[in-house]
């Protein structure tokens, strides 16, 4: 089996009427809970955040409403059924999006699979390890996780991700490298992005961030996407200069740009 080196990006390939607001069921034991709106219920999971808002996530867990501890159930509820209709269509298009995506749920365990750079990676459980590798086998890439014995699933997503985003930290920051040495304009510092809602940005000062995600896509999403955000150092806006700009940047764009368009953040299972 071969051990592969860690990637060097450099290298790569460049308004309506609210029903009646029914009880919701108590809790189960693993935490769910459902909310019958219209004859229909809504099964979601509250999770005590400290903010200052509620907030609703949509992945492949189902509904997670985040609430500051001092607002009531009842008030978490009459939130839901507010935002009723944005939930169910966003839980329709989650069922939709993993149908037709390339990216489905992944099950952190040995035999799981994700995408590395638009490629499957198998995961790997290696007890005894000393550290987390990709390893080419016969069967494909695989990613080898150094772990003790029998973890748990919430073990190997951690760290799995933790290793994404340090790949991702590696071969974005690689690719914004490469991409911005074709323009004068330079960025003045550039971090890693979480967000649920951008695949980047760049703010007026020069400091541009960028999604870890799109680690799992291939080379030109990713070059789409970085170029985009350089060519804000030189246009804030989205007009025929700025598209102009990310023509020089990245000629042929216009195809990874669809690409970008069909995705959908909030969807993605991590």
């Amino acid at each position: 089996m071969k051990r592969l080196a860690p990637l060097d990006a450099q290298q790569l390939p460049l308004a309506f009427d609210e029903p009646a607001l029914a009880p919701s069921a108590p809790p189960t034991p693993g935490g769910a809970r459902r909310l019958i709106i219209g004859h229909e219920p809504i099964h979601y999971r509250l999770r005590r955040a400290r903010r200052r808002s509620i907030g609703f996530t949509i992945d492949d867990r189902g509904l997670t409403v985040a609430a500051p501890r001092w607002v009531s159930v009842a008030e978490i509820e009459a939130a839901i059924t507010e935002k009723q209709r944005w939930i169910r269509r966003k839980l329709t298009e989650w069922r939709d999006w993993q149908a037709r995506q390339p990216l489905q749920r992944v099950h952190f365990s040995d035999g799981g699979s994700l995408l590395l750079l638009g490629r499957p990676v198998t995961l790997r459980l290696q007890p005894g390890a000393d550290r987390t590798q990709l390893a080419e086998s016969s069967a494909g890439t695989e990613l080898h996780l150094a772990l003790p014995p029998q973890p748990g699933e919430a073990q190997v997503r951690d760290a799995v991700l933790s290793w994404l985003k340090a790949e991702a930290r590696g071969v974005l920051g690689g690719r914004l490298q490469l991409l911005a040495a074709r323009q004068a304009a330079q960025p003045r510092s550039w971090s890693l992005s979480s967000a649920r809602s951008q695949w980047g940005a760049c703010t007026s000062d020069g400091h541009i961030r960028l999604n870890w995600r799109l680690v799992h896509f291939s080379l030109p999403v990713i070059d789409y996407v970085v170029a985009h955000e350089l060519a804000h150092l030189q246009e804030m806006n989205h007009s025929p200069r700025f598209w102009k700009t990310v023509g020089e940047l990245l000629p042929g764009f216009e195809v990874a740009r669809d690409e970008v368009k069909k995705l959908d953040l909030g969807l993605l299972p991590i």
